[in-house]
């Protein structure tokens, strides 16, 4: 029996959740590296980021249709951040719910990329972890 693949209209899914991964990572590393000045975890981060990867982006273009999205109006709460914790946990969050998508969908197809994407999640899961502990101590 031969293994299903993604079906092209899996690949917005795919482009949509790799795009808001690799979105979530870099807002984390840009404050990691420009406001806190710290040279392991915003290099351990840019590494996950370019972990991010997959090899059809060309095909993943050209179903992305970001015109027509459903729910490209932001929600109340999208547009209501705190201070820096709050930004940190939202891209947090967005980088292990996007993750997770990619790791199960690749599961029909690629099972590398799938195991990839898992170890980006939990790698992040960890991250969170540390960051955010040492950024509500700071404030403390």
């Amino acid at each position: 029996m031969t293994k299903p693949t993604l079906s092209p209209d899996l690949y917005r899914v795919v482009d949509a959740n790799l795009n808001r991964l690799k979105e979530g990572i870099r807002v984390i590393e840009d404050i990691m590296r420009y406001r806190n000045n710290n040279k392991a975890l915003s290099k351990k981060l840019k590494e996950l980021r370019h972990l991010a990867y997959v090899d059809e982006t060309l095909e993943l273009l050209k179903y992305r249709n970001s015109i027509d999205d459903v729910l490209r109006t932001s929600s109340k709460s999208e547009l209501n951040r705190n201070d820096t914790i709050s930004i940190l946990t939202a891209n947090f969050k967005r980088g292990e719910e996007s993750s997770r998508v990619l790791e199960e969908l690749y599961k029909l197809e690629n099972i590398k990329y799938s195991e990839n994407f898992k170890y980006i999640r939990y790698e992040l899961y960890n991250l969170e972890k540390k960051i955010l502990l040492s950024e509500i101590n700071k404030n403390e």
